[in-house]
Parts: C-alpha cells; structure tokens; sequence
C-alpha cells in the first residue's frame, strides 16, 4: 500500500498516465534517447521482456510510425495490442525467438534492441544483482543473433560491487559502453541502463544461446582489460556466482 501511494505522488506517474503511457517506465527510454540519440537511423527494433509495453509504445511512436519503420515485442507475457508492434509471446533464451524476430524483419538484423526487464526483487541485494546480471546476458545474448553490425543495445542493469564484471563482458561486443541513470529513475533505486554502441564482436564469434556469454573466452587478452580504477572481473559464470557468495 505504501508503494502505491509513493507512485501516486511521483510526477512521472501522473505524466505517464496524462500522456497515456502503459507506465513511467516510458520516461526513461524518451530521456535515454534525449542523451544517447538512440533512435537516429533506426529502422527495426526490438523489445525484449517487454510487458506491459510502455518502452514499445515509445518505439512505435519514434519508430514504427515511419513507413519502413519495424518494432518488434517479445516477452513471455501477452500485451494489449500497439500499433505498429508486432509481438511475439516467447522466451528469450530460445533459439526459436531470435528466428522468428529476423523472420519478422525479411532476413535482415535490428539496429536496436532494448531491455527494460527486471527479476522480482527479494530485497537481498546480492541476489537481486546476480538475477538482473543473468537476465541482461540473457538479452546480450539474443542481441548477438539478431543486431546488425554497428547497432545498438540498451539494457537495464543493477549497480552493485561485480558491475564492472558486467561492463567488461559488454565491452567485448561494443565499441561504447556507459552507464546512464535518466532522471526520471528514482534515486532510491539501484538501477541504471548500460548503453552499448557500436555492436562489434570479437572475429570468430559464433553467437551460441545454449551456453552463456561469460563462459566463452574470446576477446579475453585484450577486451577483459579493466578501465582506470577498476579490478579485473572474473571469467566465468562460477566466478560471478562465487563473487556473489552464491553456491554454483
């Protein structure tokens, strides 16, 4: 009850429901665009873990209200329909979803995918980051069959003491990476989205949705290097686990 009365009074929620928004949520994707320009040159985008649509409802607009414009939505969830949307109720860890996505596009690769999913918070800060970091490289992961060389993604991600595990891995595919927290994100939350652009993968790559990003060791000489003042991150899942005092 007292979450809701705390949305009640947040001026983004009211906005949201002025402007007809699924959800403030909205917000965040306009104020994102606002700094990175993510929607220049977009002509088919994605919507990963996209229920209840409002982060949708902002690519239609911007994008598949224009006549070549595409958007695509996917989640486990249905959603009421958008205009402009195509939506496809599956599971990102599936090979499946990334074909039925470029069958969507006629055969060609999106040039955004974005991810505004987020797990159920236990309110166990260790746990609540590990779920979000499994879920961003479970959407890295599809990112990598469908984004087109050059294409952006945008995903949520939880800023806690193994971030930087996580801004390594992306840096691997991506020539930018940054961490951005639009102001429409309370600052109570540990939120913030990792914009990566620049989708470059290391040569030999082979996207593989049967095993997980941090378990391949391409690009490990030279793109695992930590920036200034960061310690290295760790290599594999089981190091992410144990750097978050969880059993493998």
């Amino acid at each position: 009850m007292g979450r809701t009365s705390k949305d009640k009074r947040d001026v983004y929620y009211r906005l949201a429901k002025e402007n007809g928004w699924r959800a403030r949520s909205a917000f965040k994707l306009l104020q994102l665009d606002e700094e990175f320009n993510l929607f220049q040159g977009v002509k088919r985008a994605v919507d990963l873990c996209a229920a209840p649509g409002s982060w949708s409802q902002v690519l239609s607009q911007k994008i598949g209200g224009q006549s070549s414009g595409q958007v695509v939505a996917v989640d486990l969830q249905a959603m009421a329909p958008l205009p402009g949307v195509i939506q496809i109720q599956g599971d990102i860890t599936q090979l499946s979803t990334a074909k039925e996505i470029i069958q969507h596009f006629e055969g060609c690769p999106a040039d955004l995918v974005v991810c505004d999913g987020a797990p159920d918070v236990t309110g166990l800060h260790d746990v609540d980051e590990y779920m979000q970091a499994q879920l961003l490289l479970a959407a890295l992961n599809i990112a990598t069959h469908v984004l087109k060389l050059g294409g952006c993604f945008v995903a949520k991600i939880f800023r806690g003491r193994d971030v930087t595990l996580l801004y390594s891995q992306l840096r691997i595919f991506f020539s930018s990476v940054l961490c951005a927290k639009p102001k429409s994100s309370r600052n109570s939350s540990i939120e913030a989205f990792a914009v990566c652009q620049g989708y470059d993968p290391p040569e030999g790559f082979i996207p593989d949705l049967t095993r997980p990003l941090l378990d391949h060791s391409y690009g490990e000489s030279e793109s695992w290097w930590p920036m200034p003042g960061e310690t290295a991150p760790a290599t594999c899942t089981t190091c992410l686990l144990r750097a978050l005092s969880l059993p493998p």
